[in-house]
């Protein structure tokens, strides 16, 4: 899987494990007739929107990024693409913190809120990476894969060769990036 379509699917299912926990969390406070639940989940997830906003706000590539992307290995063949396999290896801490979080609802409706919480900020925090990503590749002339590696161990990235973009001016000039 490309590792810029591995940072967009994280951001979306992040946005997703919100949006479900965001819901689960207002059926539980129903459930519990608890409306101070409610307005205090409110203030958290706007502060954590407000903050992955602002900590997501610069178009480069973060620390942790640019360093998996220098520390890749160099491959000439494409890697094995199993998108979904690595969807599941790489961001099952994601999908088990939805479902932990929605089961808990239930009895304690504050968790989810919490939980939803943080994947409104990592979410909007992490939006830009990929388009980051996506101009490395394209300044670069190279292409980047995630590795397959076991769920515990850090992710690593396999780096292909790629074709450099080649971008048209208002006047018609051809220019390489860089």
């Amino acid at each position: 899987m490309r590792f810029g379509d591995f940072l967009r699917t994280t951001v979306m299912l992040c946005a997703s494990g919100a949006s479900a926990l965001i819901l689960a969390t207002l059926a539980g406070a129903n459930g519990a007739g608890d409306l101070g639940v409610v307005w205090i989940s409110l203030g958290w997830w706007l502060a954590a929107a407000l903050f992955g906003l602002w900590s997501g706000r610069a178009a480069a590539a973060s620390e942790p990024i640019r360093g998996l992307l220098a520390a890749a290995r160099t491959q000439t063949s494409l890697p094995e693409l199993a998108p979904a396999r690595t969807v599941l290896n790489r961001l099952w801490p994601v999908l088990a913190a939805t479902l932990l979080g929605a089961a808990c609802a239930v009895v304690v409706p504050q968790v989810p809120a919490v939980v939803a919480g943080f994947m409104i900020l990592w979410a909007l925090a992490w939006r830009r990476q990929s388009a980051a990503v996506g101009a490395i590749e394209d300044r670069d002339g190279a292409r980047f894969y995630v590795e397959r590696t076991r769920p515990w161990e850090p992710i690593r990235l396999v780096r292909t060769p790629g074709f450099r973009a080649s971008r048209v001016d208002l006047n018609g000039i051809h220019t390489r990036r860089s």
